[in-house]
């Protein structure tokens, strides 16, 4: 318990604020203020055009094309690999996901492979069995140096689970060019349909987004169904599922991290999957990987 506690004071108390900030820290701090004030915003200006079958339909667009972009780009094809696509449509999903804030790919598959290797150990960079809500929330984003020292990474060394990733010119341009995405985003939206646009597509769409995926990091390890003998806290949880686009199902998918599937059942609503299936229906994704039945065997829980 006291390692715990002495843990959580340094991520979640003046250990995260006094301290020294990087430019990237500091832009991820500006970025969600702003975007949170913008989504404060949007309800009072829903007569100046944002609210109209046009700019709902956009609106709603973007924040489909962003949430699969983490989803299907960010998580199951560059974090696990669990499909193959060709290199066009590889960086058109990832585009989309680096407008849902959640950071870089390169910073993002990174921390999240590292999760996946010390997941509930003192080295775990986001564990909801030591850190608060908050923290899993979006504490993690603002501290690039404390989640490179607990996963034994030097500053210089960062990045060392995503080789292929910085030997790739694109993912190397868009974390050297991050917050110049958004902003570029942000600009055409004003420029198309006003304020009203940008607090519902720009604000409301990206705060929504980032706290649904937050979910799957902090509840899907505390509460719900563990099916699988995973070893870790991970757990099934069909609401999580019905707000992450499929990513709730997280003991389904700590069992087997592989699986592009992450609703096994038939029951288990998992629209990525779905989406995956209709690339592969069309030929445009291929390697697709779904756990055997000796695999299942194997981790049943019993």
């Amino acid at each position: 318990m006291q390692r715990w506690s002495s843990r959580r004071s340094g991520r979640d108390g003046f250990g995260l604020w006094v301290r020294k900030w990087d430019l990237e820290d500091v832009s991820s701090v500006c970025w969600f203020t702003g975007i949170h004030v913008l989504a404060a915003c949007a309800p009072f200006v829903l007569d100046q055009g944002a609210i109209t079958n046009q700019g709902m339909c956009g609106s709603m667009g973007l924040a489909l094309l962003s949430g699969f972009g983490v989803t299907l780009g960010y998580h199951r094809l560059l974090c696990h690999g669990s499909f193959k696509i060709p290199k066009w449509l590889e960086y058109l999903f990832v585009y989309c996901g680096a407008h849902a804030f959640q950071r870089d790919p390169m910073f993002y598959v990174n921390t999240h492979r590292n999760h996946h290797k010390y997941a509930d150990t003192d080295r775990d960079p986001v564990t909801a069995t030591v850190d608060s809500f908050w923290y899993c929330n979006m504490g993690w984003l603002f501290n690039n140096d404390h989640i490179a020292a607990k996963c034994g990474e030097s500053r210089g060394g960062q990045y060392s689970k995503v080789p292929e990733l910085k030997a790739q010119w694109f993912y190397r341009f868009l974390h050297d060019t991050y917050f110049w995405h958004p902003t570029a985003l942000a600009a055409l939206l004003y420029l198309h349909g006003g304020f009203s646009y940008l607090a519902w597509a720009m604000g409301m769409r990206a705060v929504v987004i980032h706290h649904f995926a937050a979910l799957a990091s902090y509840v899907s390890h505390k509460w719900g169904e563990r099916p699988w003998n995973s070893p870790d806290t991970s757990t099934n949880n069909w609401w999580v599922a019905a707000l992450t686009l499929g990513e709730g199902w997280h003991n389904n998918h700590h069992a087997f991290p592989r699986s592009a599937r992450h609703g096994l059942e038939w029951w288990q609503f998992d629209p990525t999957w779905e989406l995956i299936k209709f690339l592969q229906l069309v030929g445009l994704a291929t390697d697709v990987r779904l756990p055997t039945k000796a695999e299942k065997g194997r981790i049943a829980l019993r």
